[in-house]
């Protein structure tokens, strides 16, 4: 843009001995390498070589004279520019089989423009077609490229690719990508308010997975655009802009990973522009950017922060040299943060914003403060003289920073405000005093945010800074240096001595009993093989104490494994897994006793299914049903990091991926399809009025089986209701110690209710031990 500012008429005499001042929305501009002064022929000219968002306003020149006299000429209102040409394509990639019929390609151009396919039609329209037909002799992979210009602009044009193939394609009729072969990415265009791309790889299964979405605000692409080549007078005009864009447009930035990665970029060369060029940060710039940062950090971009940070945790377990350009997004706010305070101007002030607070204060060898109620800081002593420290409190920045550590473990979560603490001074010894988020959390950790670790991504490490103290929901750390610090702290569960005696002995008590039942059963199996029901009663018994015991022996190896220090998240899926799917058992072969009491109950005592087919019923129930929710939930789970918490504790996620109702819904709903069972059996047996003496030892058995889970089921459902309790309300001990001792006490149950308090057992075992007698004296009178 140029602007000329027009020499006063001749009757004013206003002379040559002048100088010319130009300004935007009254505020001054200065000559800069965008903004050029010329005085030329007596008249003043303004030339902006590259017209930015930020230049946009009402122009006034004014000719000054020594005596201070002035000329002044304004802008007919407020200089503008019109949106360049965004040329949208549809599709921006195509795969067509070469039998097929022609493809529909549409290109289209926002008002007041024009497109036209180059080279291949006349027609020139805002919105146009073409049909794409495949080549004679088509053959795979043969590709034919078309491109869409702007007939006004031709420098803005986007290219269509068309291929052609033999193949048959795995992926079919995406709505975004369409159709691709194995292996191969596809590409789509972004929404018409964005620019960038999609992007996709077909997998073997016929899907479309890791998805890509690099689609950018075009208002935030300018704005990057021109954050590139920034200087004294567009740093604090392009600030404001970025502030007021994310703030305005919070929902739409937050929701979009590749935009919230944008405005880290601008903030970056925010930073490098004004520690190059020695730029001071003012007040009202340090505002924007506070605010800028605050909505990046709300609670609403938490999934776009979990996106970017996931492709830093695979760049750290990849090969960097592969990749050289891996960054992490996170780590470059927060040193781009802490560049720019460098920059901040001289002074004593406050700034105070709905997600950030940063104070600045001048203080002389001592300093204590307390920070919003959630952090005190206290330098007992400084190098001496004025000095200014700057405190940035953030209370969204675990929204944003992984709690990764030097370890490379994220079993901590960060359970405190971030503090940024920069000095104009040297200090050595500095003393944080955190008010923690989360009191159910234990094992706190002083950090602070180390940009070194993993090859530059950045974690945080607890070099130089030691924990104090740990009272009353306070934590209180030392550290003798400055930077960004926090506090990690572990979700532990609820850690009680008594709690963990009660979980073992009961266990134990539990193992020891199952260990009997099964002992009772493998003595009397002879004898149960003479009735039918009974045996299949006893079989499901023997599966109920089998499938408990494999699972209480892994909940012990479980424990074990979460004492570690770093727990391993291989071995623990695979405890995960086998606790998951032998509870199941234990659920399922329940539900198998139930429905044989039902089915012998309202049939017939004689006859119906053979022993054969109730067994195979049996054992499809009790091991197929639990083996498919088992492998179904680590499939669909594993892949993404949801399967196992992150806790350390070996058991299924319940925060982000909901697994955990893989296990609570079967066991729930079967303890109700039971309870329902038990109901119509009891009404059954009440009704029925003498029974045929052929039938007294069937009807034996089913008032066992029916007394049995009569006990059992509600029992059971009482201990799992209480485990979903500990979830929803961790910080109740009395929950966690009613879990304890029912869950421990299974085993015992299951000894006493389904195998000791049955009279025809005792029978049998009298009569086993009886024979095994006569067979040792028969064997002595042999010898």
């Amino acid at each position: 843009m140029t602007v000329n500012c027009s020499l006063p008429p001749v009757e004013i005499n206003f002379g040559t001995n002048w100088t010319a001042e130009w300004t935007r929305d009254g505020s001054l501009i200065l000559e800069d390498s965008d903004h050029r002064f010329l005085r030329q022929n007596g008249s003043a000219t303004l030339t902006v070589s590259r017209f930015f968002r930020t230049d946009i306003g009402l122009y006034e020149c004014k000719l000054i004279r020594k005596d201070g006299s002035v000329f002044r000429e304004k802008s007919n209102g407020s200089i503008t520019f019109r949106e360049s040409p965004v040329i949208q394509v549809k599709p921006l990639q195509a795969n067509v089989k070469c039998a097929d019929g022609p493809v529909q390609v549409e290109c289209s151009v926002n008002s007041p423009y024009k497109v036209q396919f180059l080279n291949l039609s006349a027609e020139k329209k805002q919105t146009i077609t073409y049909s794409v037909k495949a080549p004679n002799n088509c053959t795979t992979n043969q590709e034919r490229k078309l491109t869409c210009q702007s007939t006004d602009y031709p420098e803005y044009k986007k290219e269509i690719k068309v291929t052609f193939s033999k193949d048959e394609f795995v992926c079919l009729f995406d709505e975004e990508f369409g159709n691709a072969t194995e292996g191969q990415t596809a590409v789509a265009p972004c929404e018409p308010d964005k620019v960038g791309e999609k992007t996709a790889v077909c997998k073997e299964n016929g899907k479309f997975e890791d998805r890509q979405d690099n689609c950018i605000i075009k208002l935030v692409q300018e704005l990057f655009v021109q954050s590139q080549s920034l200087n004294n007078n567009s740093l604090p005009e392009l600030l404001d802009e970025v502030s007021n864009t994310t703030v305005n447009f919070t929902q739409n930035v937050t929701e979009s990973p590749a935009t919230i990665r944008s405005i880290v970029q601008i903030l970056r060369n925010v930073a490098n522009t004004s520690l190059s060029l020695n730029i001071s940060i003012s007040r009202t710039s340090m505002e924007d950017v506070l605010l800028t940062v605050g909505a990046l950090t709300t609670d609403g971009a938490r999934e776009s922060w979990k996106s970017l940070n996931t492709n830093d945790t695979r760049n750290i377990s990849s090969t960097r040299s592969n990749d050289p350009t891996a960054e992490s997004v996170s780590s470059i706010l927060l040193q781009s943060l802490e560049t720019i305070t460098y920059g901040l101007t001289n002074g004593t002030f406050n700034i105070d914003t709905p997600s950030i607070i940063l104070n600045k204060t001048i203080f002389t060898d001592t300093f204590c403060a307390d920070f919003n109620s959630s952090v005190e800081i206290d330098i007992p002593e400084s190098g001496g003289g004025n000095e200014s420290i700057t405190v940035i409190t953030f209370s969204s920045m675990h929204n944003v920073l992984p709690a990764r550590d030097e370890g490379n473990s994220s079993l901590n979560i960060i359970n405190g405000r971030v503090v940024l603490v920069q000095s104009s001074g040297t200090i050595n010894n500095i003393s944080l005093s955190f008010d923690v988020i989360n009191n159910t959390l234990d094992n706190p950790k002083c950090v602070f945010w180390n940009f070194s670790l993993f090859d530059g991504l950045g974690g945080w490490d607890d070099q130089g800074c030691e924990l104090v103290s740990s009272v009353k929901g306070i934590v209180t750390c030392n550290c003798n240096h400055l930077t960004s610090f926090s506090i990690l702290m572990s979700p532990s569960g609820f850690n009680d001595p008594v709690l963990e005696y009660i979980t073992y002995i009961g266990v134990g008590i539990s193992i020891g009993s199952l260990v009997i039942c099964l002992i009772v059963e493998a003595t009397i199996w002879r004898q149960i093989r003479k009735n039918n029901t009974s045996y299949l009663r006893h079989v499901s018994i023997v599966n109920i104490a089998m499938s408990l015991l494999i699972a209480d022996i892994w909940f012990i190896i479980g424990a074990v494994i979460s004492e570690v220090e770093e727990m391993y998240i291989l071995e623990c899926t695979a405890v995960t897994f086998s606790i998951h799917f032998f509870y199941l058992s234990l659920f399922f072969w329940m539900l198998a006793s139930g429905l044989l009491l039902l089915y012998r109950t309202v049939t017939v005592f004689e006859g119906g299914l053979s022993e054969t087919s109730m067994l195979a019923i049996g054992f499809s129930l009790g091991y197929g049903a639990p083996i498919i929710i088992a492998t179904t939930t680590i499939a669909v789970t594993a892949p993404k990091d949801e399967y196992i918490q992150s806790t350390g504790s070996c058991w299924l996620k319940w925060a982000e991926s909901r697994a955990l109702l893989a296990f609570v819904i079967p066991v729930l709903s079967i303890v109700l399809i039971n309870l329902l069972i038990i109901a119509v059996v009891i009404y059954k047996i009440v009704r029925r009025v003498g029974i045929d003496a052929a039938q007294t030892a069937e009807s034996h058995v089913v008032v066992v089986i029916a007394r049995s889970l009569t006990v059992l089921t509600p029992f059971f459902g009482l201990t799992w209701a209480l485990g979903v309790g500990t979830l929803a309300i961790p910080n109740i001990r009395g929950i966690h110690i009613a879990f304890a001792l029912s869950n421990s006490l299974q085993g015992f149950f299951i000894l006493v209710f389904g195998t000791l308090l049955d009279k025809k057992v005792w029978s049998m075992l009298r009569i086993a031990t009886q024979q095994r007698d006569n067979e040792h004296q028969h064997w002595k009178g042999f010898k």
